[in-house]
């Protein structure tokens, strides 16, 4: 079952458990390195099954004047990641950032991921208004997301500790 949570209700232990089970512990990181410093700012997505958060996602608000770059996780040491080219078209605002999607391996290719980004891209369009969406896709995540519409809009580039990325866009 898919849920949401608006920004200003921060979800719950299960949802960042998920999280940093799919996103983080893999590449060694520490707890923590799962919660980003603006989640409270953010809509919230995930998916139920079993009992268990198995599939994960948020979407923020990309402010006027930003671009996009930042942090890749809070705490010391976290890598940089590059800002996106359309913001600075005006006509693409307001615009979203999809960051976090994950699903756990035992629930891989059974749709959650696909509920958990369309959950999040209606619920960014009716309460952000938003017009566009951005991402930033590991690798392997490219395929999922083309599935899902998405398109590429750079060429490959590395995020330090995490892997090879590409930045892609969708229209809302």
């Amino acid at each position: 079952m898919l849920s949401i949570s608006l920004p200003g209700k921060p979800p719950s232990l299960a949802y960042y458990n998920c999280r940093y089970a799919v996103l983080r512990e893999p590449l060694g990181f520490e707890r923590g390195a799962e919660i980003l410093d603006d989640d409270d700012q953010a809509i919230h997505a995930w998916v139920e099954q079993d009992d268990k958060v198995v599939a994960v996602g948020r979407a923020h608000l990309i402010p006027e004047g930003v671009d996009g770059s930042g942090a890749d996780h809070a705490g010391p040491g976290a890598a940089k990641i590059p800002g996106f080219g359309p913001l600075g078209d005006s006509t693409n605002r307001p615009a979203i950032q999809i960051r976090q999607m994950g699903t756990l391996n035992d629930y891989r290719r059974q749709g959650f991921a696909a509920m958990v980004l369309s959950g999040l891209e209606e619920a960014a369009k009716s309460h952000l208004s938003a017009k566009i969406g951005l991402l930033q896709a590991r690798e392997h995540a490219i395929p999922f997301y083309q599935s899902q519409g998405w398109k590429i809009i750079d060429e490959p580039y590395d995020i330090s500790g995490i892997g090879p990325h590409k930045s892609m866009m969708k229209l809302l």
